[in-house]
C-alpha cells in the first residue's frame, strides 16, 4: 500500500522533483569524472615526470573531493528540504485520514531512496561517458599519446562515488525523518496559508546603506587594482576581501527598497502592464534573502574569476613556453669562487670555478658533440651596484611604496657582444651602444614599471669608474634564462670598452641545442640535474651548477597550469550548481507560495501569455541581479588576478578564457534559469 502510494506521489508530481533530480544527476556525474582519472591517466603514453605530476593532482583532487561532497550533502538536504515543504498539505490530509508520522516518514523514506537510485544510476552513466571526454582532455593537456585510447571504467571511483552519495542520502533520511516528527496536524492543514513575513525598507535608510555598499566596494576594488603594493600580507589581503563581502551584504540588504523607490519615480515604467506587480515580487524576494543572494553572488564571482584565470594562466604559460625556451638547455655555474669565514671551498672548486662551463663538463667525460649551437658567455656582478644603487635618488620613495622587494639584490652585467651572441641564437633583437650608454633588460612588467620611472628620469649609474647613461627610457623586452614565464627583473648591458675585470664575473652563462644526431631524451638525463648524471656529480663535489631545459620546463608548465585548471573546473562547476540550486528552488518555493497572487491577475484580465511573461521577467530578475553584480566583482577580481599571477598570464589570453567561461557557465546557469522557469508555470498552472 505505502508503495504503491509513494509511486504515484512520485509521478505525480514528476515536474517538481526536475530540479532535485538535475541536481544528484550533475552532482554524481562530476564526482566520477574528477574521480576517475587515476584509470583514465594509465592508458596515457607520458613521460615519468609527467605520470608523477597527474599522480599529483589525483592527489590533490581526492583531497577538494571531500569538500566538494559536503557542499553536494549541503544541497541535496536543501533540495529535499524544498520537496517536503511543498507537499505538507498533503501530508496533513494523510493524517487526517488516520496516517501516522511513521507511516509519512515510510514514504518520504521510499520515495527518496527511489529518486536516489534512479539519478545515481543515471549520474554514473553519463558520468562514465563524459569521463571518455576527459580522458581526451587530459591528453591534450599533457601532450599525452592517445593511440592506446580504450573505454574506460573506473571500478574504484564508481566505488568512492556510491559510499559518499550514501553517506549524503543518510542525512537526507535521517533530515526527513526529524521533519516530519516535528509536524502539527493543525499547521499542515493550514500550510498554504503561512507564508513568510515581510518587512519592508525604510527607503531614507534603503538610500544611505546602498551608497554606504556602493562606497565600500568602490573602495575595495580601487585598493585591489591601484594599491595592490600595500598587499603585502595575510591581514592586508583580508582588507579588501571584508570589505567586498560587509559592502555586498550592504548592497542587498537595500536594493530592495532602493531599486522600488528608483522604479517607482519612473512612471512609465513602474505602471506599465504588470511591472508593478513584479517589481513587488521582486522587491519580496529580496528583501527575505539578503543572506542568501550575497552568498551567491560571492559564489559567482568565485566561479567566473576562478576560471577565467584559470584558464587564462594555462594558455598563457603555453604561449610563454614557446616564446622564452628558444633553445633546449641553460647551463649556469658560479664562477671566481671567494672563501669567506663562514664558507671554505676544496682547492679543486676554486679553481674549476674559473673554468668555462664546457671544459668543466669536457673534464668530467662530457661529449661536446653531445651539444649543438653553443653560447657561452660571463655575467658580472660589480660591487655595490644593486637594485637600490640603480634607482638612485628615488630609492627612499619606492621603499616606502614596495618594502617587500630585495634593494640590496646585486644587478648582472653583461657586454653588449656577448647579448648580441645569444640573442642572435634566440631569434632576438640585437643592440648597438655608444661609448657611455647602458641598456636594461627586463621583461617582469611591475619590476619593469619601476625601472621606467628610473630610466626616464636619465638615471647614471657608475660601473667600473665610469658614468654612463640609458640609452631608452624604458626597459627592453629580453632575457638571457629560458623560462615558462616573464621572470627576468633586470640585466644591465655596457658597452665592449667597459673597464669588467676577470674577478668581476659571478657566473658563467651557457645556452645549447641538443645536438640531433643523439638522442635528445638520453642528452636531458645526462644534464638535467634530476637524476644521477654529469650535473649531480659536480654538485656532489660542491661546484655550484645548475641547469634549465625546455623539456624539463614544458613538463612544470603543463603540470603547474593542469593541476590548478582542473581545481578551478571542478570548484567552479561546484560552486555554480550550488548557486543555480539556491536560486531555482527559492523561486519554486516562492511561485507556490503566491499561486493565489497569479489567481488574482487571471480575474482581472492577465491572459496566460502576459502572465507567463511577468513570471519570466521575475525569474529574470532574480537570476540576474546576483550574476550582474558578480560580473562587476569579477571585472576588478580577475585585474586583480592578472596582478599576482604577473609573469604567468598574459592579458592577451584572458578573452579566450572569458568566452569559454561565460558558455560553461551559461550552459549551467542557463539550464536551472529553464528548468526553474518551466517548474514555476507548472505550479501557477495547478489548481487547487
Amino acid at each position: 500500500m505505502l508503495f504503491k502510494l509513494a509511486f504515484k506521489n512520485m509521478a505525480k508530481s514528476i515536474k517538481d522533483y526536475s530540479i532535485y533530480f538535475l541536481t544528484l544527476v550533475l552532482g554524481v556525474a562530476i564526482f566520477y569524472m574528477f574521480n576517475s582519472l587515476d584509470s583514465q591517466q594509465a592508458m596515457l603514453e607520458v613521460s615519468k615526470s609527467t605520470r608523477e605530476i597527474i599522480e599529483l593532482m589525483i592527489r590533490i583532487l581526492s583531497i577538494v573531493s571531500v569538500f566538494v561532497a559536503v557542499v553536494l550533502g549541503l544541497l541535496i538536504v536543501y533540495a529535499n528540504n524544498f520537496l517536503i515543504n511543498r507537499r505538507k498539505k498533503e501530508f496533513g490530509i494523510y493524517m487526517t485520514l488516520g496516517m501516522g508520522r511513521r507511516q509519512i516518514s515510510k514514504i518520504i523514506l521510499i520515495e527518496t531512496i527511489f529518486i536516489g537510485i534512479i539519478s545515481l544510476l543515471v549520474g554514473l552513466i553519463l558520468g562514465i561517458f563524459a569521463s571518455q571526454l576527459m580522458s581526451v582532455f587530459v591528453a591534450k593537456m599533457f601532450e599525452a599519446d592517445m593511440t592506446s585510447f580504450e573505454f574506460v571504467f573506473s571500478k574504484a571511483a564508481c566505488i568512492e562515488t556510491c559510499i559518499y552519495f550514501a553517506v549524503m542520502y543518510l542525512a537526507v533520511i535521517l533530515f526527513n525523518a526529524f521533519t516530519v516528527s516535528r509536524y502539527r496536524l493543525i499547521r499542515l492543514i493550514n500550510a498554504n496559508k503561512h507564508n513568510e513575513k515581510i518587512k519592508m525598507r525604510n527607503p531614507f535608510w534603503a538610500v544611505i546603506v546602498f551608497l554606504f555598499g556602493s562606497i565600500i566596494l568602490g573602495y575595495a576594488y580601487y585598493i585591489v587594482t591601484k594599491q595592490t603594493e600595500t598587499l603585502r600580507d595575510l591581514p592586508d589581503v583580508l582588507r579588501p576581501i571584508l570589505m567586498g563581502i560587509i559592502g555586498t551584504l550592504a548592497v542587498f540588504w537595500s536594493l530592495s527598497g532602493f531599486f522600488l523607490l528608483v522604479i517607482q519615480k519612473m512612471k512609465n515604467i513602474y505602471l506599465k502592464g504588470t511591472n508593478l506587480f513584479v517589481l513587488r515580487q521582486i522587491n519580496h524576494k529580496i528583501n527575505t534573502t539578503v543572506i542568501s543572494m550575497s552568498v551567491i553572488c560571492i559564489m559567482l564571482f568565485m566561479t567566473i574569476t576562478i576560471l577565467s584565470s584559470s584558464l587564462a594562466m594555462h594558455n598563457s604559460m603555453q604561449q610563454n613556453l614557446l616564446s622564452l625556451s628558444p633553445v633546449d638547455i641553460n647551463i649556469i655555474k658560479r664562477a671566481y669562487l671567494k672563501e669567506t669565514g663562514d664558507i671554505i671551498y676544496d682547492k679543486e672548486v676554486l679553481e674549476d670555478s674559473k673554468l668555462p662551463i664546457m671544459e668543466t663538463l669536457k673534464n668530467h667525460g662530457f661529449e661536446e658533440n653531445t651539444l649543438k649551437d653553443v653560447v657561452e658567455i660571463p655575467i658580472y656582478e660589480i660591487e655595490g651596484l644593486n637594485f637600490g644603487k640603480f634607482l638612485g635618488n628615488q630609492q627612499e620613495h619606492f621603499e616606502e611604496r614596495y618594502t617587500f622587494l630585495a634593494y640590496g639584490e646585486h644587478e648582472e652585467v653583461i657586454k653588449i657582444s656577448d647579448y648580441n651572441r645569444v640573442a642572435r641564437l634566440y631569434g632576438k633583437e640585437e643592440y648597438n651602444l655608444k661609448e657611455n650608454e647602458y641598456i636594461v633588460l627586463c621583461n617582469y612588467q611591475n619590476i619593469a614599471y619601476i625601472r621606467n620611472q628610473v630610466l626616464s628620469s636619465g638615471n647614471t649609474l657608475t660601473i667600473a669608474e665610469k658614468e654612463y647613461v640609458p640609452k631608452y627610457s624604458e626597459c627592453k623586452d629580453g632575457f638571457l634564462e629560458i623560462s615558462n614565464s616573464r621572470m627576468n627583473t633586470g640585466i644591465i648591458i655596457v658597452p665592449d670598452s667597459c673597464n669588467l675585470q676577470q674577478e668581476m664575473i659571478s657566473e658563467f652563462f651557457l645556452a645549447a641545442n641538443y645536438n640531433t644526431d643523439n638522442d635528445k631524451e638520453k642528452i636531458e638525463e645526462m644534464l638535467d640535474g634530476a637524476g644521477d648524471d654529469i650535473i649531480k656529480q659536480l654538485r656532489e663535489q660542491g661546484i655550484n651548477i645548475r641547469t634549465s631545459t625546455k623539456i624539463s620546463l614544458a613538463d612544470s608548465s603543463v603540470g603547474i597550469s593542469s593541476i590548478v585548471i582542473f581545481i578551478a573546473i571542478y570548484l567552479g562547476i561546484i560552486f555554480l550548481i550550488a548557486s543555480s540550486v539556491i536560486l531555482a528552488l527559492k523561486q519554486l518555493t516562492d511561485s507556490s507560495d503566491n499561486k493565489q497572487r497569479y489567481i488574482i491577475l487571471r480575474k482581472i484580465g492577465c491572459d496566460e501569455k502576459m502572465i507567463n511573461r511577468t513570471l519570466f521577467k521575475q525569474i529574470g530578475i532574480f537570476f540576474g541581479l546576483p550574476l550582474l553584480f558578480a560580473i562587476i566583482h569579477s571585472i576588478f577580481g580577475i585585474q586583480f588576478a592578472l596582478i599576482v599571477l604577473e609573469g604567468l598570464t598574459n592579458t592577451e589570453e584572458l578573452l579566450p578564457s572569458i568566452i569559454v567561461t561565460i558558455i560553461l557557465m551559461g550552459f549551467i546557469y542557463g539550464s536551472y534559469f529553464l528548468a526553474t522557469y518551466l517548474g514555476s508555470k507548472n505550479i501557477i498552472k495547478k489548481e487547487e
